[in-house]
């Protein structure tokens, strides 16, 4: 791409994955059935020649061979849970490990556990934009309890990319002024509606803060294999998204 980014769903799903080891409830037995599958959810973005990766899943190698093997010139980390950085292994012999971006107890915490791999480590206060890239990008803080965890805003001239993997409803309102005018909106919606996740919203806080927000496009991921395959809004894995300027 020339201009604007293009948004690669490397993996869609929580930190199980669907299928679950071992479950055979109906959403899973359709996933063998139909060879469906979520690996666990990241992003690949595209801007001119370089790509962007946010989160280094357990599902790495797999998602970026799946992608086409694109060489990563830069990533993120929204936090420390297992599932959103343990993939970072993945580049070793690869290519040269790549700088990755995060707030400073974040980029310190999955930094100390790839000691053996070394990368050039940025760190990010929130509500600070930094330019990356064609892209300014700012962080900011949300709700997901365990570990502190931060949204990510992308503008690439007019368009506009906002994206909480992993939070719950009570975003602090600062952060929610981050999330306006967006192109693409992408949000947790671990549960379905009738399941109360204690760390994640569910489908329908998920549709209620898109409600406030107002995007032009709405996408959920860090999904379940509790949700359905045909959920309206879900996202699946190597969709994409072309966010030119206009």
């Amino acid at each position: 791409m020339d201009r604007g980014m293009r948004v690669t769903f490397l993996g869609t799903g929580d930190a199980i994955g669907t299928p679950k080891i071992g479950c055979n409830c109906d959403h899973c037995i359709q996933a063998w059935k139909e060879g469906r599958e979520r690996l666990r959810t990241s992003l690949l973005i595209e801007t001119g020649s370089h790509h962007l990766l946010i989160d280094t899943t357990p599902d790495l190698r797999r998602q970026l061979l799946y992608a086409g093997s694109p060489h990563i010139d830069a990533g993120i980390w929204t936090h420390g849970h297992y599932d959103h950085f343990m993939g970072f292994g993945d580049f070793y012999r690869i290519q040269k490990p790549p700088a990755m971006y995060a707030a400073p107890e974040v980029l310190d915490y999955c930094s100390n556990v790839f000691s053996f791999l070394p990368s050039p480590g940025h760190p990010v206060l929130p509500y600070q934009p930094f330019a990356l890239f064609d892209l300014t990008i700012t962080l900011f803080p949300v709700d997901h309890p365990g570990a502190p965890t931060y949204g990510v805003r992308i503008e690439s001239g007019d368009s506009v990319l906002v994206y909480s993997s992993d939070t719950r409803r009570g975003i602090p309102e600062e952060s929610i002024d981050c999330m306006r005018d967006a192109d693409l909106l992408i949000l947790d919606a671990m549960a379905p509606s009738h399941l109360t996740i204690s760390k994640h919203m569910n489908y329908t806080d998920a549709l209620d803060l898109a409600d406030e927000l107002k995007p032009k496009e709405l996408r959920c991921v860090h999904l379940s294999h509790m949700v359905s395959w045909d959920q309206p809004y879900s996202a699946y894995d190597m969709e994409t998204f072309d966010l030119s300027l206009r």
